[in-house]
């Protein structure tokens, strides 16, 4: 049967009648028809026709996306680009997290005063430093400029979320009972009452507050040019900008290594005015009469019974022992002081001889003296002096107990932030400095590729660059201390509130300092034009916002936490309208 089937196909080629082929030659039209070669027509508007499809050049095909390195995976659709950004985002928060690791063990090492001025905010502030500064150094002058609304993005949302989202979480997080507009550590029975409850903060938070107002000022010099419609001057406002901004960062710096000095001065002040306030009502409580007269002026009559009182020896003069066994006889529960210092201080305010003893007349002029400060310094709403002068000096009591609170020290001689001996100081120096090496090269290799991914994605999807860096990258670089931030507030307590809010305001300081010096170096030295007219109004209004709330009170009821909240679709919104709407940039 094979057999019959071969010798039947071999008769069919044997006889099967000789035919020609030639090459046809495509030339592209309108119709994409070409001749079938059987006619000579090549007007081919006869005969038969073939239609073809004709591939596109080369040139023409889809682009291939570029591996970051080299060796970076890489892709162009949406879906992959968010998987990157995740990835990248988790190396960026991890990161983060050993720059937040190695700066604390350091802090254990150094104490507060150059790792807390110096380390701790730049270290905080690398990560997005990194990203800014990738962000203008890839390609060309025109990608750079591409490139760069992904660093603005980035700066902007890091203020925006820290001074907003975070704000307003750390104070529902944080809330406690206020009582006579102060909270109570460690008391939350009133549930989200909005005005009853809330967080208390010290002063030097409205000074970390008013500090991050003065740090917008070089936002306000480089937008000068538009806001007064110019042109010729942008260049050079950039780099006015650029040297304002290194010069704030140093002077912050100096005062961030300054400022225990200068808290632990200003406690020690604000204890003595506690002794001052406690012994005066002490001598009310024991004086054979008003300390002051009918006309509100101290009473020398009574003062000097006062001292007949308190010279136990009778010899005219108080000394040393003496005048401790009256601060002793005193009972100070609010706060915890060296008895020895107090009793230098009153010596120093009474004895104007300077022989370590004070007579009659130098107690009574120093009690004189006591009664007129307590007296201006209890402002009009203190109750009028004479017949009422007991409750007169009650409330210079309660004002002066709220301004050694509002100073930060901690209670019962309790420190939140020192954990006693350093066990090994060389093994920690050396686990803080591998921490830190480890979050900076981790920060520098993944910044690069993290741009790359956000424009990616900005092309794959047609999303502004600007929004995603402004949503998703301080998700990644700011998570670490968001976390930290909400977990200290937690604790309740007003030591614990205050280094909470004063560490946001710090990090918006270093944003507009620190990270805006980087990125305005790269918008100087590249030449790029400056046009971030809406970014720079947000950055303003959340920034001056939020500082003049935080500059001029320190306690945040519930309800505050609203108005942080609402600021962040604000934000939005606003940059969308302006470039968008009214084309600002």
């Amino acid at each position: 049967m094979r057999f019959r089937s071969l010798i039947s196909l071999l008769f069919l080629l044997f006889f099967t009648s000789s035919s020609y082929a030639r090459f046809v030659s495509v030339q592209q039209s309108s119709t994409g028809l070409i001749s079938d070669g059987i006619n000579g027509d090549r007007n081919l508007g006869s005969g038969s026709i073939i239609k073809t499809v004709v591939s596109a050049p080369a040139e023409e095909k889809e682009e291939a996306c570029e591996q970051t390195y080299g060796f970076m995976p890489c892709t162009k659709t949406a879906l992959g680009n968010v998987f990157l950004i995740l990835v990248y985002g988790f190396f960026m928060y991890t990161a983060a997290t050993y720059l937040s690791n190695g700066s604390e063990l350091l802090l254990e090492i150094l104490g507060p005063g150059i790792v807390g001025g110096l380390f701790l905010p730049m270290l905080g502030a690398l990560p997005d430093a990194m990203l800014i500064l990738v962000s203008g150094l890839s390609g060309d002058a025109q990608t750079a400029q591409s490139q760069v609304a992904v660093g603005m993005g980035l700066l902007a949302g890091s203020t925006v979320m820290l001074l907003t989202v975070i704000w307003g979480t750390c104070t529902v997080v944080g809330k406690c009972d206020l009582r006579d507009t102060i909270a109570v550590n460690n008391q939350d029975t009133k549930g989200f009452h909005l005005k009853d409850s809330g967080v208390t903060v010290d002063i030097w938070t409205s000074y970390a507050a008013r500090i991050m107002a003065i740090s917008v000022i070089p936002f306000i010099i480089v937008q000068l040019p538009q806001m007064l419609g110019s042109t010729s001057g942008r260049h050079l406002s950039v780099l006015v900008a650029l040297i304002v901004s290194v010069l704030m960062l140093i002077s912050y710096c100096v005062y961030q290594v300054f400022q225990p000095w200068i808290q632990r001065r200003r406690l020690a002040f604000a204890k003595h005015k506690h002794v001052i306030s406690g012994i005066l009502r002490h001598l009310k409580q024991h004086a054979l009469g008003r300390l002051l007269d009918d006309e509100g002026q101290p009473d020398e009559h009574v003062i000097r019974k006062l001292f007949d009182t308190i010279d136990a020896n009778k010899d005219g003069h108080l000394s040393a022992t003496e005048l401790k066994a009256l601060i002793i006889g005193i009972s100070f529960e609010e706060i915890d002081f060296d008895k020895d210092d107090a009793v230098g201080k009153v010596l120093q305010d009474f004895d104007k001889t300077l022989d370590e003893q004070v007579d009659q007349d130098e107690f009574v002029r120093g009690i004189k003296h006591w009664l007129l400060q307590a007296m201006g310094s209890a402002g009009p709403s203190a109750p009028d002096a004479g017949p009422r002068t007991m409750k007169f000096l009650d409330h210079f009591h309660v004002q002066t107990k709220r301004e050694h609170t509002l100073l930060g020290d901690n209670e019962n001689g309790e420190n939140d932030e020192e954990g006693g001996e350093v066990a090994d100081p060389k093994w920690i120096t050396i686990k803080a400095a591998l921490l830190l090496l480890l979050g900076a090269s981790i920060a520098a290799a993944f910044a690069d590729p993290l741009v790359d991914t956000v424009n990616n994605f900005s092309a794959a999807t047609g999303i502004p660059s600007f929004f995603i860096s402004f949503i998703a990258l301080p998700l990644a670089t700011n998570s670490s201390e968001a976390v930290s931030a909400i977990i200290f507030a937690s604790r309740k307590k007003i030591r614990t509130a205050s280094l909470t809010f004063s560490e946001l305001c710090g990090g918006v300081t270093m944003n507009n300092i620190l990270c805006l010096s980087v990125f305005l170096s790269i918008v100087y030295l590249r030449g790029l034009t400056w046009n971030f007219s809406s970014e720079v109004l947000v950055i303003l209004i959340v920034c001056l916002v939020m500082a003049g709330f935080a500059s001029f009170r320190t306690t945040y009821p519930l309800w505050t936490c609203f108005i942080a909240y609402l600021l962040y679709p604000f934000s939005l919104g606003l940059v969308y309208i302006l470039d968008y709407w009214f084309g600002w940039s």
